[in-house]
């Protein structure tokens, strides 16, 4: 029996559940056993572990925007003005309460922060922009680019 520790490698094994399960995470555990070949309780014995070694972080349900009427997505760039760490932080809580924000991404180069954000329309963009980010005192720039095509989505990391 394998114990996942923070050493341990994955083996081939592993590596097709977790693709499996990045492709459909509510795949049956029989029909996920049947796909990579092995009994339905090493299966499931698998998945446990890889689970409680932390490899798995969710499972979750990705959503049709365009169905749902978010069909406006947005590349939000921030540079503040100071890296001082109490900013830093009030930004970073911030960004955790506003729904709109779907990914955030402290990087380097030109701006401090990247963000992507989900609206139904412009309007709901402008007042994101004008309400949510302007206002704040230690922010110097923020460069607002609109999605015009996705052209690849994936939550999947490359595996194999």
């Amino acid at each position: 029996m394998i114990e996942y520790t923070a050493e341990t490698k994955l083996d081939a094994l592993d590596l097709k559940i977790l693709t499996e399960l990045q492709e459909n995470a509510t795949i049956s555990n029989i029909e996920l056993a049947e796909r990579i070949g092995i009994s339905p309780s090493a299966t499931h014995n698998r998945v446990k572990r890889l689970n409680e070694g932390g490899y798995i972080s969710k499972r979750l349900t990705v959503l049709n925007r365009d169905k749902l009427g978010f069909d406006m997505i947005s590349l939000i760039s921030v540079r503040l003005q100071t890296h001082h760490i109490n900013q830093i932080q009030e930004f970073h809580a911030l960004i955790q309460t506003l729904p709109a924000v779907l990914e955030c991404y402290n990087v380097t180069g030109e701006f401090d922060y990247v963000l992507k954000v989900a609206f139904r329309n412009r309007h709901e963009l402008r007042q994101f922009v004008l309400e949510e980010l302007t206002p704040l005192p230690y922010l110097a720039t923020v460069q607002t680019s609109v999605v015009f095509e996705e052209v690849k989505f994936t939550t999947a990391l490359p595996l194999n």
